[in-house]
């Protein structure tokens, strides 16, 4: 956390209580939450922040290379504290969001591949977590159990 506050600091932007609150928020957080998730967390203890806020800070510290926003659905975005390059998994059944390691194209950025420099890249994967599958497991388990009328 020192770390990322001394870079914010060296960018020219001030630890406000409330970028403080969000970063304090954030860290350690896998969760990837939205900002509305965080603006209703943080509401109880900084009754005075608006969600504005919040967005604002949001936008400011993912321009910063603090934050990496991830947009795996339009109608809602996420963030996640760690800003390194990896891939994301959206469970279609519970909704939950894991990381990944993007293990197929062993690129780091920046560099060169192919010509083109990599900067930075995202990479989403659908599917079922193995929670659900579990679930989905059980439930066809039991259903096959029951006697046939």
């Amino acid at each position: 956390m020192k770390m990322m506050i001394n870079k914010i600091k060296k960018q020219g932007l001030r630890m406000t209580p409330q970028r403080m609150a969000i970063l304090e928020f954030l860290e350690g957080n896998t969760s990837h939450p939205s900002a509305e998730e965080i603006y209703h967390q943080l509401k109880l203890k900084y009754p005075s922040l608006s969600l504005t806020t919040v967005y604002n800070n949001l936008e400011l510290l993912t321009k910063a290379g603090e934050l990496q926003e991830i947009i795996i659905r339009a109608e809602k975005r996420r963030f996640d504290p760690n800003p390194a390059p990896h891939g994301h998994f959206l469970c279609r059944i519970c909704d939950s969001l894991f990381d990944l390691d993007a293990v197929t194209l062993k690129i780091r950025t920046p560099s060169k591949y192919n010509g083109y420099l990599v900067e930075n890249f995202t990479i989403y994967y659908y599917g079922i977590c193995p929670a659900c599958l579990e679930g989905e497991a059980n439930e066809k388990n039991t259903l096959q159990r029951q006697p046939k009328k």
